[in-house]
């Protein structure tokens, strides 16, 4: 079933634009965390941005992001290191899905969003956990990375709500002039 919410594919400039951030600021986060001395990949851009997709953009152009995004990031910055790459490729493409296939079937954005992220996480660690080991699980998580993914994690659940909800607000608006 198509959603208005959720095209497909088709292209927009605001996919193109939607895209060119992506790619830039991703681009810049290895770059901005030495600079700054500060770990900037804490806010997880790469899933930010994908979210952003998500609401902006398409489904299509969300998946695409999800294996361009660690991709691109390690063309240009050699990080993060092939295997993680793939981990991080697949986990970013099992939130898209796991958004699409919960927003589908219950309507409820944050709860969408919010299981999505969690879920595919817990895969990513997962992985992590068979293919690296658990000193490298427990030196990827100390605490102050994992609570800083928990507050990013409740901050783009709660703006996808915002967001879906004033979209879906203004189309039954638009729906009940029409009539």
């Amino acid at each position: 079933m198509e959603t208005t919410i959720f095209p497909l594919g088709t292209f927009r400039y605001r996919t193109a634009i939607t895209d060119i951030a992506a790619l830039v600021f991703v681009g810049l986060v290895p770059a901005a965390s030495h600079l700054f001395k500060i770990p900037v990949y804490y806010i997880e851009p790469m899933r930010v941005m994908l979210v952003l997709a998500l609401l902006y953009s398409s489904r299509l152009n969300a998946y695409a992001l999800a294996i361009v995004l660690p991709l691109f990031s390690f063309l240009v910055s050699g990080h993060p290191a092939p295997v993680k790459m793939m981990i991080i490729m697949a986990e970013l493409v099992l939130n898209v899905w796991l958004f699409l296939y919960f927003y589908q079937r219950t309507r409820r954005s944050f709860l969408s969003a919010f299981g999505s992220i969690i879920i595919s996480k817990v895969f990513c660690y997962a992985m992590y956990l068979v293919v690296f080991s658990m000193a490298f699980v427990k030196d990827e998580a100390e605490i102050t990375f994992l609570i800083a993914q928990m507050i990013l994690t409740l901050v783009l659940s709660s703006m996808v709500w915002i967001i879906l909800a004033r979209r879906n607000s203004n189309t039954s608006e638009a729906n009940a002039k029409a009539r």
